[in-house]
């Protein structure tokens, strides 16, 4: 808070990290599950990213010859056999993996897209939105996938796919004889056990998906606000401290971008790897 003539005071290391934390929300959130409130920071950033991961990938067909590849053609390429190969091997319905694989693919794509927020400079955009808005205390988080809410979006929308499959590989009524005799049996005496069972596994990969997301996500963008804060304390140190806290600021962001780069993709790959692995579950036969 800025008293009257003075120049406004720098906020504390927590005042910096709760404001970097705060979502620009359509309104004032009551209680944590209150489902009125959109993160609109979130939702715009992940269509954003996701419309320019299918430009990408769309830029890519359109500009493959059948000649000497480029670079891009070349990673593309190489991305999609990867992929490709992953979902030949857990999803054995050749009919299936025409629209599985692809799916799989922009998956991956996406989140990496999303991940890769994460490199920017901490305060960079949410500056730039400060400047436009005009409002010093203006929310803006730019990481979609450090959002829980974005990170079980995704895996419930891979819930919704894998009960498509379901239905459409095994029909309503052998489905749902399914849910009622596995894992412990066909007998009617352990049906309401099996489908409590059957319901707790739902449940179970759908959150333990997304919060594997999410969890990753979260704990470096806070590694990356403890880094921004040590450059920011340069200042208030003297100059030999300041000297060190900027070196330190330095070499840490560049070790831990580095290593963290590795994080995000590593991310996108397993989020990519189970979303294959719990459709092909859904082929499979108890």
């Amino acid at each position: 808070m800025a008293a009257e003539g003075h120049a406004a005071a720098a906020p504390t290391a927590g005042e910096y990290i709760n404001h970097h934390l705060k979502h620009a929300q359509s309104a004032h959130q009551n209680g944590l599950f209150d489902f009125s409130v959109v993160n609109l920071d979130s939702l715009f950033f992940s269509i954003l990213l996701g419309v320019l991961g299918c430009f990408l990938l769309w830029r890519a067909a359109k500009s493959a010859t059948s000649g000497v590849p480029g670079r891009f053609q070349a990673a593309v390429e190489i991305l999609v056999e990867i992929v490709a190969d992953q979902a030949k091997g857990i999803v054995h319905n050749a009919n299936s993996r025409k629209l599985v694989a692809p799916l799989a693919l922009t998956v991956f794509v996406w989140i990496f897209l999303m991940n890769a927020m994460d490199l920017l400079p901490v305060d960079l955009l949410p500056l730039i939105w400060q400047s436009v808005t005009g409002d010093h205390h203006a929310y803006l988080r730019v990481v979609p996938t450090a959002d829980l809410s974005m990170a079980l979006g995704l895996s419930v929308g891979v819930l919704i796919t894998c009960l498509v499959y379901n239905v459409k590989i095994k029909g309503a009524g052998g489905w749902a004889h399914e849910l009622v005799s596995a894992p412990f049996g066909d007998k009617v005496w352990l049906y309401p056990i099996n489908f409590a069972m059957q319901l707790v596994e739902f449940a179970a990969k759908t959150i333990s998906h997304g919060m594997r997301l999410f969890g990753n996500m979260y704990a470096g963008e806070l590694i990356f606000l403890l880094i921004a804060l040590m450059g920011g304390a340069w200042a208030s140190v003297g100059p030999v401290g300041g000297v060190l806290l900027a070196a330190g600021h330095i070499l840490a962001g560049f070790v831990w971008a580095a290593f963290h780069l590795i994080i995000i993709t590593l991310q996108a790959f397993v989020f990519m790897m189970l979303t294959l692995v719990y459709i092909g579950q859904a082929h499979d036969a108890h």
